[in-house]
């Protein structure tokens, strides 16, 4: 039997944000039984929790999508922390936790309300820019959309801070929204990084009255993905591009907004908060939210 947590992460309301399977006790699975109980819940992510096993850290987590183990991510890190520090795990004031991931350790901050999490803040690297190696042509036609919707002014770039993702800046959130993925398309692209996947990013800078810095939308079939509501992951990156192409101005780096999963019903609150010199001297890359505890349940083989 494997015992799991649901959590609903980048939201605090219950039923929004991006679904989570936490598998908080994972000793003794093996890689294949965390893969097939992944499929199982068919959630964009879930993880497994066990014993550090690096200096320097407290928990090894390892991370599942349905199509395959991720080195790093930020929905399941976010909401496996809040769950760590629901069961008491964490203990209530406790300043960090550090995760021993795929990519090495990934430090976590943390601020508490009382007794209760907040928020949490993770670690991701700095970022590593690549021309995509698909043409542009054919990346717009894998997601659906005309050359028209392009941001003429904004690359399109293929990012990595543990995981890339290829940035597609399209002019409002109306063509966002018109996106129709092909998925045969999708899986035809090729990444710029040697273990990349195909995994598209859109997004639109259009102005919305609030504190939302773009809207964007994600999709990842190669994953078992074929549209997340919510990707950390892909959200430090994309707060990267944002400051290195000077779309954000200097006094926003810290306080930066992704909204993402609204056509999925899903809305999503992903917040991004970069530290650089300047523009393309980034030296430290944060994502950052909240998640609510939503269901737990039991999973039998037999």
């Amino acid at each position: 039997m494997a015992a799991f947590l649901h959590y609903d992460v980048f939201t605090s309301t219950p039923f929004e944000g991006n679904q989570l399977a936490v598998f908080p006790d994972a000793r003794g699975m093996s890689p294949e039984l965390m893969q097939t109980l992944t499929r199982e819940m068919n959630f964009s992510e879930s993880t497994f929790v066990l014993p550090a096993d690096t200096p320097g850290t407290d928990i090894r987590m390892r991370i599942f999508t349905p199509g395959g183990e991720l080195p790093m991510a930020g929905h399941p890190t976010i909401g496996t922390t809040f769950a760590l520090a629901d069961s008491g795990v964490i203990r209530p004031g406790a300043p960090r936790i550090v995760f021993g991931l795929g990519v090495g350790p990934t430090p976590v901050e943390l601020s508490w309300r009382g007794e209760h999490l907040d928020f949490a803040w993770m670690d991701q690297k700095t970022p590593d820019v690549r021309t995509p190696a698909s043409a542009e042509a054919d990346i717009l036609r894998a997601i659906g959309v005309d050359g028209a919707a392009r941001a003429a002014a904004l690359p399109i770039e293929e990012i990595s801070c543990g995981v890339p993702f290829t940035y597609v800046p399209l002019a409002t959130r109306a063509d966002v929204d018109r996106a129709d993925p092909d998925v045969a398309a999708l899986r035809a692209l090729r990444s710029a990084f040697p273990d990349g996947h195909n995994a598209v990013f859109l997004f639109s800078v259009e102005p919305a009255g609030s504190d939302v810095t773009v809207y964007s939308r994600m999709f990842a079939p190669g994953l078992g993905v074929p549209e997340d509501a919510a990707t950390g992951g892909a959200s430090g990156p994309l707060g990267c591009y944002l400051v290195a192409h000077e779309v954000v101005p200097e006094s926003g780096w810290r306080d930066m907004v992704s909204l993402q999963g609204v056509k999925m019903l899903r809305p999503s609150r992903i917040h991004m908060r970069i530290t650089a010199t300047a523009p393309t001297s980034i030296t430290r890359v944060q994502v950052g939210g909240t998640a609510v505890r939503v269901g737990e349940g039991t999973l039998r083989s037999a």
